[in-house]
């Protein structure tokens, strides 16, 4: 039981593992309580623990998958119970565990009839899989499977069409999450001045990671994301002042630079991020996809071109914008194209 004094404020903030528990091989539960914190503080770190661990904590999985003399993920093999489209549907749910950031390269090849589940996947020796007994497809018929898959670790949803492969080759929607949830909780103790916060984490895994391995790696994110404010110059601090000649002339006596976007872009280029705008998973992800590192390369692209990125619709084109606006006073531009 935890008990107030008055040096509490003091105190370093401290956490312990008070539960931790295999449900099954694909679900560990893990509780933590972190304290003392001051009023206020629990919600802060919560949320950002919260993000961090379901956006920022990286995954394995199979994000692509051969198949030879096959034309199309509808098609169907001789011999074999499911469809092309049921396999890939089947390898999105192995959970991978992999020590290597670098692609891999996996095998399955089985003679029939059997049921292959992921333990009959050759594996390279950095990579296991975290339960064998995962399903991926029937063989009717005495005739051989050949599945050639490619691993990788990534962060949050890869959803891709299978527009630019061929040979047999497919995409898997790959779900590169380790972690499937997480709650948090505030308590109060003491009273008055010496009032603080406990917080208790809980967070699931899906067995690849540990859930003390997640809240640390989550910890270690979110350290180094504002690590390069802490060496900001004065003269690399800029405004920018959206709406026209009007706003701008209203602030001609103020000492605050105005920039254009030309040289807002130059600006931005090299040390500012889309990861700072704080965009959901899905969008985060199509925005690098389309090769969009920077806020200045985002500058490049009107709302009309935005949509036209792949699988990013209107919604994610009303976040981006509205997330550019909060954090950087910026409005991606109407009638600017320069797309190649």
């Amino acid at each position: 039981m935890l008990t107030c004094e008055t040096s509490i404020s003091t105190q370093a903030i401290q956490w312990k593992c008070v539960e931790s528990k295999t449900e099954s091989r694909r679900l560990h539960y893990g509780r933590f309580v972190v304290s003392p914190f001051k009023r206020g503080q629990v919600s802060t770190v919560g949320i950002a623990m919260r993000r961090a661990s379901l956006e920022e904590v990286q995954g394995t999985s199979i994000t692509r998958a051969g198949f030879h003399g096959v034309l199309h993920e509808y098609s169907t093999i001789t011999g074999i119970q499911e469809t092309i489209h049921d396999v890939l549907a089947n390898l999105k749910e192995i959970a991978p565990k992999s020590d290597s950031n670098d692609v891999k390269e996996a095998i399955s090849s089985v003679t029939g009839p059997k049921e292959v589940t992921a333990g009959d996947i050759l594996l390279p020796p950095s990579v296991k899989v975290i339960d064998d007994s995962q399903y991926i497809v029937t063989i009717t018929q005495p005739v051989s499977l050949n599945i050639e898959s490619k691993i990788e670790k990534d962060c949050g949803y890869r959803v891709e069409n299978s527009n630019g492969y061929e040979g047999g080759e497919f995409p898997v929607d790959a779900v590169s999450m380790p972690v499937r949830n997480v709650n948090y909780s505030v308590h109060l103790f003491g009273s008055g001045r010496a009032t603080r916060e406990t917080s208790f984490i809980e967070i699931w895994t899906n067995g690849s990671l540990t859930p003390d391995e997640a809240i640390s790696e989550a910890s270690e994110k979110l350290i180094d994301l504002p690590t390069p404010l802490l060496h900001v110059k004065r003269e690399d601090v800029f405004h920018f002042y959206p709406g026209g000649d009007e706003s701008c002339s209203a602030l001609a006596g103020s000492s605050s630079q105005i920039y254009d976007v030309n040289k807002l872009e130059g600006k931005l280029s090299e040390n500012t991020f889309i990861d700072q705008l704080e965009l959901s998973a899905r969008a985060f992800n199509c925005l690098k996809k389309a090769k969009i590192h920077t806020i200045a390369d985002l500058l490049n692209y009107s709302r009309e071109d935005s949509s036209k990125i792949k699988s990013f619709g209107q919604k994610s084109v009303d976040q981006v914008s509205k997330a550019s606006w909060e954090h950087f006073d910026l409005k991606l531009p109407k009638k600017k194209s320069h797309i190649n």
